[in-house]
Protein backbone atom coordinates (compact mmCIF):
# COMPACT_ATOMS: atom_id res chain seq x y z
CA UNK A 1 0.00 0.00 0.00
CA UNK A 2 1.14 3.44 -0.42
CA UNK A 3 -0.54 6.64 1.29
CA UNK A 4 -1.82 9.75 -0.84
CA UNK A 5 -3.02 12.67 1.99
CA UNK A 6 -6.16 14.69 0.79
CA UNK A 7 -8.76 17.11 2.24
CA UNK A 8 -11.64 14.61 2.79
CA UNK A 9 -14.34 17.21 0.60
CA UNK A 10 -11.76 16.83 -1.94
CA UNK A 11 -11.80 13.42 -1.99
CA UNK A 12 -15.35 13.31 -1.88
CA UNK A 13 -16.21 15.90 -4.46
CA UNK A 14 -16.60 13.58 -7.83
CA UNK A 15 -16.92 10.11 -6.55
CA UNK A 16 -18.14 8.86 -10.08
CA UNK A 17 -14.98 9.97 -11.75
CA UNK A 18 -10.89 8.76 -11.56
CA UNK A 19 -9.57 11.04 -8.55
CA UNK A 20 -6.96 13.71 -10.04
CA UNK A 21 -5.58 16.09 -7.50
CA UNK A 22 -4.27 19.46 -8.78
CA UNK A 23 -0.62 17.99 -9.04
CA UNK A 24 -1.15 15.72 -11.49
CA UNK A 25 -1.67 18.74 -13.61
CA UNK A 26 0.97 20.90 -12.16
CA UNK A 27 3.53 18.05 -11.53
CA UNK A 28 2.63 15.73 -13.40
CA UNK A 29 1.75 13.06 -11.34
CA UNK A 30 -0.02 12.45 -7.65
CA UNK A 31 2.11 12.60 -4.60
CA UNK A 32 2.29 9.66 -2.65
CA UNK A 33 4.34 8.65 0.23
CA UNK A 34 5.83 4.70 1.36
CA UNK A 35 4.56 4.40 4.81
CA UNK A 36 2.42 5.83 7.72
CA UNK A 37 5.29 7.39 9.52
CA UNK A 38 6.85 9.17 6.23
CA UNK A 39 2.84 9.77 5.36
CA UNK A 40 2.65 11.80 8.77
CA UNK A 41 5.89 13.54 8.37
CA UNK A 42 4.20 14.83 5.10
CA UNK A 43 1.53 16.24 6.75
CA UNK A 44 3.19 18.24 9.40
CA UNK A 45 5.24 19.42 7.06
CA UNK A 46 2.87 20.49 3.67
CA UNK A 47 -0.52 20.08 5.12
CA UNK A 48 -1.05 21.58 8.57
CA UNK A 49 -2.83 24.42 7.14
CA UNK A 50 -5.19 21.93 4.94
CA UNK A 51 -8.84 21.76 5.07
CA UNK A 52 -10.43 19.30 7.73
CA UNK A 53 -10.68 16.56 8.00
CA UNK A 54 -7.44 15.45 6.33
CA UNK A 55 -7.59 11.40 5.45
CA UNK A 56 -4.97 9.18 3.83
CA UNK A 57 -5.94 7.24 1.15
CA UNK A 58 -4.11 3.60 1.34
CA UNK A 59 -3.97 2.76 -2.51
CA UNK A 60 -3.46 -0.58 -3.22
CA UNK A 61 -0.29 -0.21 -5.97
CA UNK A 62 -0.92 -3.32 -7.55
CA UNK A 63 -4.67 -2.32 -8.82
CA UNK A 64 -3.11 1.35 -10.49
CA UNK A 65 -4.10 1.60 -13.83
CA UNK A 66 -1.12 3.98 -14.38
CA UNK A 67 2.41 3.34 -13.48
CA UNK A 68 4.06 4.34 -10.27
CA UNK A 69 7.85 5.04 -9.93
CA UNK A 70 9.45 5.85 -6.86
CA UNK A 71 11.89 8.68 -6.92
CA UNK A 72 13.68 11.05 -4.04
CA UNK A 73 12.18 14.05 -2.55
CA UNK A 74 13.06 17.02 -4.53
CA UNK A 75 15.03 19.43 -3.19
CA UNK A 76 15.16 17.62 0.22
CA UNK A 77 12.59 14.79 2.31
CA UNK A 78 10.56 16.79 4.92
CA UNK A 79 11.87 16.65 8.77
CA UNK A 80 11.66 13.41 10.29
CA UNK A 81 12.22 11.71 6.84
CA UNK A 82 15.70 9.84 6.12
CA UNK A 83 17.45 11.05 3.31
CA UNK A 84 16.89 8.38 0.36
CA UNK A 85 13.43 7.74 0.96
CA UNK A 86 11.89 7.10 -2.07
CA UNK A 87 8.32 8.19 -3.00
CA UNK A 88 5.78 7.02 -4.77
CA UNK A 89 4.72 9.04 -7.95
CA UNK A 90 1.94 7.82 -9.64
CA UNK A 91 1.94 9.00 -13.49
CA UNK A 92 -2.03 9.36 -13.72
CA UNK A 93 -5.42 9.52 -11.90
CA UNK A 94 -6.55 7.10 -9.16
CA UNK A 95 -8.73 4.56 -10.19
CA UNK A 96 -11.14 4.86 -6.60
CA UNK A 97 -11.19 1.09 -6.48
CA UNK A 98 -7.54 0.96 -5.94
CA UNK A 99 -8.26 3.05 -2.31
CA UNK A 100 -8.40 0.09 -0.09
CA UNK A 101 -9.52 2.60 3.64
CA UNK A 102 -9.62 6.07 3.65
CA UNK A 103 -7.93 6.75 7.41
CA UNK A 104 -8.72 10.15 8.91
CA UNK A 105 -5.15 12.03 10.29
CA UNK A 106 -5.19 12.45 14.17
CA UNK A 107 -3.70 15.96 15.57
CA UNK A 108 -2.07 16.29 18.86
CA UNK A 109 -2.72 18.89 21.69
CA UNK A 110 0.12 20.78 18.97
CA UNK A 111 -1.51 20.89 15.90
CA UNK A 112 1.01 17.69 14.62
CA UNK A 113 0.05 14.78 12.86
CA UNK A 114 -0.09 11.99 15.48
CA UNK A 115 -1.78 8.80 13.69
CA UNK A 116 -4.36 7.52 11.05
CA UNK A 117 -7.53 6.24 12.49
Amino acid sequence: MIYHVVPLAEWEADPGRPYAPASLAEDGFVHCSPDEATTLAVVDAFYRGAPRPLVALLVDEDRLTARCVREPADPAPPPGVAEGTLFPHVLGPLDRATVRRVLEVRWDDEGRAAGLS
